[in-house]
């Protein structure tokens, strides 16, 4: 299984725990709840989510994720089996699971992954969505690209995009190894 998705406690506020992990984008900000990751963001950039006071740090919770995020940057894994929970509008949680259907090492533009969810001519629509992914590389947003092939908009910078890109097919560019 490359990916399972979860439900939401259906009693009470589950607890939500963070963890941070140093990658080559930039340290990482993961967030969860128990029975599921929520969140997976660059820490030091604009879009990340601060640290709520109610959260709890909890790095224990976190080694698997943490170790099959270290295997992905080490070149030895494609795909993930981390349970996932998406917040979102139906339209964006589709979005979102279809991201997970796109290959490692390859790309798909913004008008096909519309047509994928069924909404062929929401291709802002579409890449609204994208760049509200909650979980970045795990669900990976970094594969969609415009019509023409171009990096297009990312919420972590087309830099770190490209990076990502380009560690999936292989080719570090990046005279520093780190877009960080």
């Amino acid at each position: 299984m490359a990916y399972s998705t979860t439900t939401p406690p259906t009693t009470g506020l589950a607890p939500t725990t963070y963890s941070y992990l140093d990658s080559p984008v930039g340290r990482l900000l993961l967030v969860g709840q128990p029975e599921a990751l929520t969140g997976l963001f660059v820490a030091d950039h604009d879009r990340c989510p601060p640290v709520r006071p109610e959260w709890t740090e909890d790095d224990e919770r976190f080694v698997d994720v943490s170790r099959q995020l270290g295997e992905y940057f080490a070149g030895t894994r494609t795909t993930f089996d981390v349970a996932l929970h998406f917040a979102g509008t139906s339209f964006q949680v589709a979005v979102w699971s279809a991201l997970r259907d796109i290959p490692y090492g390859t790309t798909m533009g913004y008008a096909e992954l519309g047509r994928r969810v069924g909404k062929p001519t929401a291709a802002r629509a579409v890449g609204a969505a994208n760049g509200r992914n909650p979980i970045s590389i795990i669900v990976p947003c970094h594969r969609v690209i415009g019509a023409d092939g171009s990096m297009t908009g990312y919420g972590w910078g087309t830099e770190r995009k490209a990076w990502l890109l380009d560690h999936e097919r292989g080719i570090q560019t990046m005279a520093s190894g780190s877009p960080a």
